[in-house]
């Protein structure tokens, strides 16, 4: 015969498991590749206003996608923001995140937003865009008796060698934009060469792409190749960084947002992807130095926001450079032609 006393501590644990069931299903996870402190901003703006728990784990963009495609078979995450569009391209290739094209707010966003989405076959969506091109410390560059950069070419003369920083193209997305952008300005084998001259002047690869302009901030280097509002992020903060857009042309990103496939709170996904589109929201980003231009046709752009009218943009082409074979193809040779050489 079974004691009350047992039966009382089975409902009691059973009411706690519920309990801890019901608090799972209020709950998001969400994989950030954006900046920290944007990120952070984000999930817990989205908790004070849904009540909804955020788990936010922050990577970049590279690292992010190989954890999405590691836990395809039980997936972990529920939506994945930010980071360059690339990879998120290549997950929608590789059938890693799922179609969404329900969104109350796409009739808010900017053409180039809708065109991502589009060229995922909607499982992915624009959420802010940036140009591509890199910082200087001043203070740095006066003692060191250095010619300002203005220039791609600049960044291989020899009197740079050891002053530049930039992340590796397989963890960052920053700089797979840099690899695919100079393929397009300068043709493949050119920028190869290109590449293969910039690596006597890199003294750090990075894991992440905005890491080379704040270890410029703090004057560890010199140079950082980053897209130009992390750049201006770092001049805002107050150290002596002072952004360049390259005069031979650049390329641009379009972070993007996919919703995980397979994941297990899809509902509270969509909740946190219509959330995050809305103008009041992608405004905020000023207010943590973040400043890309927003993807919301009505969200306020701050004045610190570079102005990409004045900046000579290439014409990136992002379904090519995001497809899964490309990107494979383009990190293959930067790993055996280019980090495999002495510095």
């Amino acid at each position: 015969m079974i004691s009350r006393n047992l039966l009382f501590a089975a409902g009691v644990a059973f009411g706690a498991l519920s309990a801890a069931q019901a608090a799972r299903a209020d709950s998001v996870t969400l994989y950030c590749s954006a900046d920290e402190a944007w990120c952070q901003q984000l999930a817990r703006g989205f908790e004070e206003e849904t009540g909804i728990t955020v788990d936010m784990t922050r990577k970049s963009s590279g690292e992010t996608f190989a954890q999405v495609k590691a836990e395809s078979a039980n997936p972990k995450g529920d939506v994945w923001w930010g980071g360059t569009g690339d990879p998120h391209l290549q997950a929608a290739a590789e059938d890693l995140t799922e179609v969404y094209a329900d969104s109350p707010l796409r009739p808010e966003l900017y053409d180039w937003a809708i065109k991502q989405a589009e060229a995922s076959g909607n499982r992915t969506i624009g959420v802010y865009s940036g140009a591509l091109g890199f910082g200087y410390n001043k203070d740095l560059l006066a003692k060191n008796n250095l010619p300002e950069p203005k220039c791609w070419a600049d960044l291989i003369k020899p009197e740079y060698k050891g002053h530049i920083q930039v992340a590796n193209p397989n963890s960052s997305g920053t700089a797979y934009t840099m690899l695919a952008t100079l393929v397009q300005l300068m043709g493949e084998e050119k920028a190869f060469d290109y590449l293969k001259a910039l690596h006597k002047n890199i003294n750090q690869y990075t894991k992440s792409g905005s890491a080379p302009i704040k270890a410029a901030g703090l004057g560890e280097t010199t140079i950082g190749i980053v897209f130009l509002h992390d750049a201006v992020a770092q001049a805002v903060a107050g150290f002596p960084i002072e952004p360049v857009a390259p005069c031979e042309g650049t390329g641009y990103e379009i972070g993007s947002m996919s919703l995980i496939k397979g994941a297990r709170n899809p509902e509270e996904a969509k909740k946190f992807y219509n959330w995050v589109l809305q103008a009041k929201v992608q405004e905020k980003a000023a207010e943590v130095n973040s400043f890309q231009i927003p993807s919301n046709k009505n969200a306020k752009i701050s004045d610190k926001v570079p102005d990409i009218s004045k900046i000579k943009l290439i014409d990136y082409d992002f379904k090519k450079y995001g497809s899964s074979e490309e990107r494979k193809r383009l990190l293959s040779k930067w790993d055996n032609d280019v980090a495999s050489l002495p510095q």
